[in-house]
């Protein structure tokens, strides 16, 4: 595989990039947003070493395998696969040198409590026929839909989704009168009923907001954007497993000169005064490898534990909520940023259970959808009640499907997710093993037949474990929710203005979650970084 840099990079960064050589750069962190911004600054000429508290890389897109089922327990598609090819370009890489997208077909099978099913796929006739069939009162509806949500992600994407919003220069393009075509001041839920007379594509539309772990009812029109780039631009999946993707990732980094510190656990990011603003000095770390990196220096404080890392640059993939509440001291941090952090709603979390099958089911495609009977009640559990919904919406990710040695002969692998509450004093999900027995019962009643007699391989995954694993807000996936009118545009930054030298990405910054928009928060990064010391 070629290592040379990109021969697009222009001349301004291909000359910057022997300055930067002296330049260390520290990020914590190895979830993608953090492996995609360390090989993006490293392909620049920095000094990369990246800080990862657990002892594998990859963060929430993770692998688990036993008695020969393998499991993605991470994202389970791919979308706008343009960004991972920019991605792989600028590295000097090409995408299909390293990963192999297949498309899915159908994109996903969606059952109704009435027992109807709906295929939809990415060919809009095969749809259009499926739409004919369950609800032709909407069969030119959804064709005018498809169009509205194009326009709206060309109104929105350049403005905010590559926009990282971080100087006055970036906000002059913006245009305040466009809040009103782009349906910022109604909730999604309010948006489709308008739109669509059946009760299916009404549920199937409002489900793509669960993507970045908000309430169809509370959460903006402007996220009807989020089907536009399944439905328009489509849905892949990595041949081989989502995990491909990190392992492209580590083995591009390490090419790339990136220095891997895994058991490392960042516990403070340290700064220094430095006229009216503070600049970075280094990160403090707990390393419980018994051989630390040369790169480190023992603290004196703590001769056991305590390790420092001096470094120019602070990449923080941590939870905006953790780097600001945790990393930092409370005066290196302004009012707006503590305030956001503090008050900003976690997205909901997940209950994910890992059911490895000794048969198959042929109602189950790649990826299946099954409806609660309300749901509207059932976000109400969620994020009102804040407990575990009495009848879920479960997701089925059935790899094995597409990828046969993904499980044994005539076996399956069920990734199952339920939407669930982030996690309270008073519910910290220790009834994991009972709602796990409620999830399987309910899939028996939706036709999964004796589904528990033929589980071989069961593991359970509770927001608690979320929370511990990843140090997520609360134990949410997302960040924060974007339930609110205006939430959904006021992330934190990939930029902390008070600090000269920490950034931020992921998904928990702007713009938002899911691997796309991780992957533009580490290029916001990498802009926001030449940016600054093109100034400096």
């Amino acid at each position: 595989m070629d290592s040379q840099p990109s021969p697009t990079k222009s001349a301004d960064i291909q000359n910057s990039i022997h300055a930067n050589k002296n330049l260390r750069v520290g990020v914590i962190g190895g979830g993608i947003g953090g492996l995609m911004s360390a090989c993006l600054l490293a392909s620049d000429g920095y000094q990369v070493h990246l800080f990862e508290k657990n002892s594998e890389l990859g963060g929430k897109m993770g692998e688990f395998n036993d008695k020969g089922f393998r499991f993605d327990t991470g994202p389970s598609l791919l979308t706008m696969p343009f960004l991972l090819e920019k991605f792989f370009h600028s590295c000097g890489r090409s995408i299909e040198d390293v990963l192999e997208l297949v498309p899915v077909e159908p994109i996903c099978r969606y059952n109704y409590p009435d027992g109807t099913q709906f295929d939809c796929y990415e060919n809009d006739a095969q749809t259009l026929k499926e739409i004919d069939r369950i609800a032709p009162q909407d069969y030119s509806a959804y064709q005018h839909f498809l169009t509205y949500i194009s326009k709206l992600y060309h109104k929105t994407a350049d403005a905010f989704l590559y926009n990282p919003l971080d100087s006055l220069s970036d906000l002059k393009g913006l245009n305040i009168r466009s809040f009103f075509a782009i349906d910022a001041f109604q909730s999604v839920s309010s948006v489709i009923d308008k739109k669509f007379e059946s009760e299916y594509l009404r549920l199937f539309f409002k489900r793509f907001t669960t993507y970045n772990g908000s309430s169809p009812y509370q959460a903006p029109g402007t996220l009807n954007v989020i089907p536009h780039v399944e439905l328009n631009i489509g849905g892949f999946y990595i041949k081989g497993g989502m995990r491909r993707l990190v392992d492209q990732l580590i083995e591009l980094a390490t090419q790339l000169g990136v220095v891997f510190h895994t058991h490392s656990d960042v516990h403070k990011i340290v700064t220094e005064k430095y006229g009216s603003k503070r600049i970075i000095r280094g990160l403090e770390l707990t390393n419980s490898n018994p051989k630390p990196s040369h790169h480190l220096s023992t603290d004196s404080k703590d001769q056991t534990n305590s390790l420092t890392f001096d470094c120019d640059i602070v990449v923080s993939n941590s939870d905006a909520y953790e780097t600001y509440q945790k990393l930092l001291e409370r005066k290196d941090q302004s009012f707006f940023n503590h305030l956001q952090t503090v008050k900003s709603e976690p997205s909901c979390s997940g209950f994910v259970l890992l059911l490895g099958l000794n048969r198959t089911y042929p109602q189950l495609k790649h990826h299946n959808i099954y409806f609660s009977s309300d749901y509207e009640d059932e976000f109400t559990d969620i994020f009102q009640n804040k407990v575990l919904p009495k009848d879920p919406t479960i997701y089925i990710a059935n790899t094995s499907y597409t990828d046969l040695e993904h499980a044994p002969a005539n076996s399956s692998n069920l990734f199952i997710l339920v939407n669930a509450p982030y996690l309270t004093k008073e519910q910290e999900l220790k009834e994991k093993d009972s709602y796990a027995e409620t999830v399987i019962n309910q899939l028996e009643l939706k036709g999964l037949t004796d589904l528990r007699k033929h589980i071989v391989v069961q593991e359970v995954r509770s927001p608690y474990y979320f929370y511990e694993q990843y140090r997520s807000n609360k134990g949410s996936i997302y960040g924060s929710s974007s339930n609110g009118l205006l939430s959904a545009f006021l992330r934190p930054r990939n930029r902390t203005k008070g600090i000269n030298g920490l950034y931020h990405t992921g998904g928990s910054v702007h713009p938002g979650g899911g691997i796309p928009l991780v992957l533009q928060s580490a290029f916001n990064v990498q802009q926001l970084i030449h940016r600054h010391h093109k100034q400096s």
